[in-house]
């Protein structure tokens, strides 16, 4: 009797475990091809909006502001994206923004083809881990193919810095004035380039400021200072200061309150006088301090605590011929100190003549329907800029300001690394054929990976010929035709809809722009395929 019950035991459980293990993968497969999903549609979202002939988007938020723009970080930064593995591709984009501020929209959209083609592999039965393994090794390689393709460029070539500033314009809302800003973010960026670091720029020392009105053909570069500030015209204050002596102070030209909020009473009248007398001899006193060390121009940083001026202490400066420049901002005092060479004053006690700046010209210029204070002639001037924006509407405006970061991103690049590629789709379908020749070497698994790697790199030429209207299957394969002749630089000319050798088309990027698109799209997708399920915790 035992013997027989044995198998009948032990059967119920074998087919137990199969059933188990059949549910639990499904459910992994399930997540994987939700994530992928997710993530593609934001690839797709942005693909459009890929290369000179690229669409823009209207993002219109809840509060009913509009921003037109071209820029992928920026559309996918206000895009609401509430699937996990979705939000992924929108950090990606962030840290190519980061990272080389130019090629924004490409990287997500490698990112959105190599995923469709990791869901060939996966549907092939071909382990996620191996998958995830071989595109590490691809993308290595690809970075070394495109670090031999690059052509080395100097800062003292100007010539190339503008054209590479000019691609990165020409797929914006304002590649029209690309020959006017070009030149000038080169200008800019060469102008704040420490020769002890020669190879480090901070964009924080560019400063961009917005001025509504005219058109962007008005924008400049100003060797100097520029604030979005009116002078302060209270009691006659002046609006021009030759030979300026400027000083920067952080406290208040103002009668002193008490420290704990209190209320004095004064009943009488003799001593309501007095307290004016004194209020006036406290600021007289003040002045007298800062017109003795020879200053002629302050900028007063804006007080929380209580007003920094007064009318009373306005119309003691306006006498003693200051010019006064009120509420400059907090974060604002670094830049301005660094460029005026000056150390900014805390307390009047510390007022002295070496912590001053010197200029030439400081003047209240108009400009379209505000006015801006320029300082212009400054004496050991640090190395800073300011580039003053111009444009006809809010939205063409901001649209500009983002452009112009752009193409200063493009040239920091440069001066990082010091490499040129061609563009137009040129260097991917040449990673695509060389990474393709390199996949029938390899063995097993490897080799089709590779190979799918290869194959979602060709998405950027494809996507923008379809973006440029001509033919994307005839362009990519009259393209790859090309390459494998030899013509390493052939890539697609948007404006004239057929295949040039792009280098000679001035259409070029900074070598860096397309090596960390290529890196941080291969390690987000990485990331996505070994996903396997999400936890939500309450």
């Amino acid at each position: 009797m035992v013997v027989t019950m044995a198998p009948a035991v032990s059967l119920p459980r074998a087919s137990s475990s199969k059933t188990e293990s059949y549910v639990d993968n499904k459910r992994k497969e399930d997540i994987r091809m939700a994530n992928i999903v997710a993530a593609r549609a934001v690839a797709d979202a942005v693909r459009t909006s890929l290369g000179p002939r690229g669409m823009d988007k209207m993002i219109s938020a809840a509060s009913g502001e509009v921003i037109i723009t071209n820029d992928g970080a920026t559309i996918l930064n206000k895009m609401e994206v509430l699937q996990p593995a979705a939000k992924m591709l929108v950090e990606l984009s962030k840290s190519q923004d980061a990272t080389a501020g130019d090629g924004t929209t490409t990287v997500v959209v490698i990112a959105g083809a190599l995923l469709k083609h990791c869901l060939t592999l996966l549907s092939n039965g071909i382990h996620p881990t191996v998958i995830s393994d071989s595109l590490h090794k691809a993308a290595t390689k690809a970075v070394e193919v495109l670090t031999a393709m690059a052509v080395p460029v100097e800062l003292s070539d100007r010539e190339s810095l503008v054209k590479s500033a000019s691609t990165s314009l020409n797929s914006k809302v304002v590649s029209q004035y690309s020959t006017l800003l070009a030149p000038l973010a080169v200008d800019a960026v060469l102008s704040v380039v420490d020769p002890a670091k020669p190879d480090q720029v901070d964009l924080r020392d560019i400063k961009i400021v917005k001025k509504l009105g005219g058109t962007v053909d008005d924008t400049e570069l100003v060797k100097g200072l520029v604030f979005d500030k009116k002078v302060s015209h209270a009691a006659g204050g002046l609006t021009r200061m030759e030979n300026a002596k400027i000083a920067v102070i952080q406290f208040q030209i103002s009668p002193p309150k008490t420290d704990i909020e209190q209320s004095i009473i004064v009943s009488d009248y003799a001593q309501m006088d007095r307290i004016l007398k004194e209020e006036r001899q406290y600021i007289l006193g003040m002045i007298k301090k800062i017109k003795a060390t020879g200053c002629n121009v302050l900028l007063i940083q804006k007080s929380i605590l209580r007003d920094a001026v007064t009318d009373l202490s306005l119309h003691y400066l306006a006498k003693a011929k200051i010019l006064v420049v009120k509420d400059v901002e907090r974060d604002e005092i670094e830049f301005i100190t660094k460029t005026l060479n000056c150390l900014p004053i805390a307390n009047i006690e510390h007022f002295r003549a070496e912590k001053m700046g010197y200029a030439d010209l400081v003047e209240e210029v108009p400009v379209g329907d505000g006015k801006l204070v320029k300082i212009t002639g400054i004496k050991d001037m640090g190395r800073t800029a300011t580039v003053v924006v111009r444009g006809s509407n809010q939205l063409v405006l901001d649209e500009a300001e983002r452009s112009l970061h752009d193409a200063l991103c493009v040239v920091r690049c440069l001066v990082n690394k010091r490499f040129l590629i061609a563009g137009g789709g040129a260097p991917e379908i040449e990673l695509s054929r060389q990474l393709g020749a390199w996949a029938k070497v390899l063995h097993g698994m490897e080799g089709y990976c590779v190979r799918s790697f290869a194959e979602a790199l060709e998405v950027i030429p494809y996507t923008l010929a379809e973006n440029a209207g001509l033919n994307p299957i005839a362009i990519v394969t009259e393209l790859r035709n090309r390459h494998a002749q030899g013509e390493i630089n052939a890539g697609i000319n948007v404006r004239k809809g057929q295949i040039t050798n792009i280098l000679e088309e001035n259409v070029v990027q900074p070598l860096l722009v397309s090596t960390s698109a290529i890196s941080l799209a291969t390690e987000c997708v990485r990331m996505i395929l070994k996903i396997d399920d999400i936890v939500t915790v309450r």
